[in-house]
């Protein structure tokens, strides 16, 4: 260890502390939460820097000259490791005018409380440099799967003092700084080299939530409540886009944590924006805990606050309309009623149907009849109630239908009708409860049921044919949502609540009845807009900064989470270890195929012979492709043979 040239200090009264913010938008932008950020960190701040990785569009840069006394914009390249070399060469000799210079960026939330205390505290501690948050050692880096995991400040936030970075020692270290082509790098090249790097060098540090006071390694991953609860003015925003199954495994439960949140007073409608525009929508649901069970008694809905409440519904069959006359008597606030179908036979029967029944709280009730099938129900939503959609007159559509599917049995129809109108609109209660949901979240885009699994094997395989074409259509669209994995968080069963104006770039790409034709199979496979447009509902809205949530009522959620766990409980008797530990074995092994010889040796090499299974793989997929459409062929002709023996005999 080296004796530095001068001894740590105190941030003196009155002294000036330059802040460095890094910001990436892959859109170009700045989102309201950053300026959120920097506002709160004026008082403390004499000079505030704000870089920008990548590109910056006008709104951002206005938005940012609000708060940033300059703004450096530059490639994204290095990430914010780089953005801040870049910043002090920036700065170049007028960084010997300020005692410290806080080094961060827009991976975090806040201030959830405020800065004041924390800068306070460290401000009175003889230090070279500080911390927000730290990482203990561990005997093992989990990063290389070999030698040991230094301490290390958590780089997302790092003061450095006068003492510190007017060293030749602090020049050299960011003169040399490697390249940092990925996030790996980032992580492996500095930020658990930079403490001890530094301390090496004889440089005194601290931490102002150290993880040695909390019960886990990383606090700022597995314990964000417990930091707010201590004071730390910010959370991170990983623990709501990390990996659902590492989460899990180590119960770390975001909806508590957005709660304490929300209670400390954070606006967190700018958190749902940016989780909403920049997450997938299936993890951040599953790590935020946005699954609503919604209960029969009216508990949260302000009724002095009422909507402008629309209701769209389909209707090919007059003979299935009972199943959403049931529902609609549930609803108990006023709203208009637009049913299409399909000709004026059918719309004279619904008419009459209503008539029957009567509806006490609807207003205007209107049947339309759609000129085509194509689409279903979605595109006589899109289409058929288009004016409907654009006109203003209305805050939530409520969109269901009677469809059900043909193919996999009454049972399954009869409990798929269910699940998805029940899970909506069970009871007045329960729907004046999801309308609350609304009142209480102005960016709440749209609520729909979870995929529904039983009489279902969707799972693993939602996007299936549907993905390539929802690509497209959201570059077209300029969506840029990252999509969901096997299978996407979307209204699959084709209904939901949700606010027209979320939906507006669907809108804007006017489609006619002709675009919904269902495609012959071939370069499409068969995927057919109306699928497509359900699966890409979600990404849409969170282009916009609207987030989505699913419900269910108390009897579904049930069903669903006993069926569920026992056929998780069974899926997991043979894969090793947690359920974390499980799916990546699964994941390593690859598709299973049908249990053939082939798929189990391909599985075999996987697991344990993976660098083996790396090289072969290219070489071996045009013969494994051959030799399935072989079999393919065969089996054709087989059941061909079958059938004229057949209607031989």
């Amino acid at each position: 260890m080296t004796t530095p040239g001068q001894k740590p200090a105190r941030f003196p009264d009155g002294g000036k502390r330059l802040v460095i913010y890094v910001v990436y938008d892959r859109r170009g932008g700045v989102e309201e939460f950053v300026r959120y950020a920097l506002q709160g960190m004026r008082s403390s701040a004499a000079h505030i820097l704000a870089v920008v990785n990548g590109s910056l569009d006008a709104a951002g840069k206005v938005l940012l000259e609000t708060v940033a006394d300059e703004i450096l914009v530059r490639p994204n390249e290095g990430f914010d490791i780089w953005a801040h070399k870049d910043a002090l060469d920036h700065m170049g000799d007028r960084i010997a005018e300020f005692d410290e210079v806080l080094l961060t960026n827009d991976t975090w939330f806040g201030p959830v409380r405020p800065y004041a205390p924390v800068f306070e505290r460290m401000d009175a501690q003889d230090v070279h440099f500080w911390g927000m948050t730290d990482h203990e050692w561990e005997p093992l880096n989990k990063f290389t799967n070999e030698g040991e995991l230094p301490y290390h400040l958590q780089s997302f936030w790092i003061a450095v003092r006068k003492e510190m970075f007017l060293s030749p020692e602090w020049r050299a270290y960011w003169r040399d700084l490697p390249a940092m082509p990925s996030y790996f790098d980032a992580v492996l090249k500095h930020e658990i080299q930079f403490t001890k790097h530094f301390a090496d060098h004889g440089y005194s540090h601290s931490v102002a939530f150290a993880s040695a006071d909390y019960p886990t390694e990383h606090p700022a991953l597995f314990n964000a409540d417990l930091l707010l609860a201590d004071g730390c003015p910010l959370i991170k925003r990983r623990p709501f886009f990390h990996y659902p199954p590492f989460l899990d495994r180590h119960a770390v439960i975001g909806r508590r944590t957005i709660a304490e949140i929300a209670r400390y007073g954070y606006p967190t409608e700018l958190m749902w924006s940016n989780l909403a525009r920049n997450v997938q929508p299936k993890t951040l649901n599953t790590d935020a805990g946005m699954l609503e069970i919604l209960a029969d008694a009216e508990v949260s809905y302000d009724r002095s606050r009422p909507f402008r409440l629309a209701v769209l519904a389909h209707c090919v069959d007059p003979r299935t309309i009972d199943h959403l006359l049931n529902r609609l008597i549930c609803i108990p606030v006023p709203f208009d009623l637009v049913i299409t179908t399909m000709d004026a036979n059918s719309a004279d029967a619904i008419r009459a149907a209503i008539d029957d029944r009567g509806l006490p709280h609807a207003g205007k009730i209107e049947t339309r009849i759609v000129p085509s099938k194509n689409g279903r129900d979605m595109s006589a939503f899109f289409v058929g109630c288009r004016d409907v959609l654009t006109s203003d007159d209305y805050d939530l559509i409520v969109k269901i239908h009677t469809r059900a599917p043909s193919k996999r049995g009454a049972n399954i129809a009869r409990y798929f009708r269910r699940y998805q109108l029940e899970s909506l609109i069970s009871s007045p209660g329960q729907f004046a409860n999801l309308l609350a949901l609304f009142q209480r979240e102005s960016g709440l885009g749209a609520v729909f049921p979870p995929m529904m699994h039983i009489g279902y094997a969707v799972a693993g395989r939602g996007w299936s044919q549907y993905r390539e074409p929802a690509v497209q259509l959201c570059e077209d669209l300029d969506i840029r949502v990252p999509f969901d994995g096997a299978t996407p968080l979307a209204p699959m069963g084709g209904m939901w609540v949700g606010r027209p104006e979320a939906l507006k770039l669907l809108l804007r790409d006017e489609k006619d009845y002709r675009d919904y034709a269902v495609p012959k199979v071939g370069k499409s496979d068969g995927a057919d807009l109306a699928r497509v447009q359900e699966r890409v509902v979600p990404l849409a809205m969170g282009e916009l900064g609207y987030h989505c949530r699913t419900v269910m009522n108390q009897e579904h959620a049930g069903i669903a989470y006993a069926n569920l766990a026992y056929k998780l409980d069974q899926m997991s008797i043979t894969p090793p270890g947690y359920p974390l530990e499980q799916i990546q074995w699964l994941h390593r092994a690859g598709w299973a195929g049908a249990g053939g010889i082939v798929a189990m040796t391909r599985m075999y090499v996987r697991v344990n012979h993976p660098r083996a299974a790396a090289v072969l793989g290219p070489i071996a997929r045009p013969f494994v492709n051959l030799a399935r459409r072989g079999m393919h062929l065969a089996r054709t002709v087989l059941r061909r043979g079958r059938s004229i023996e057949g209607e031989a005999l």
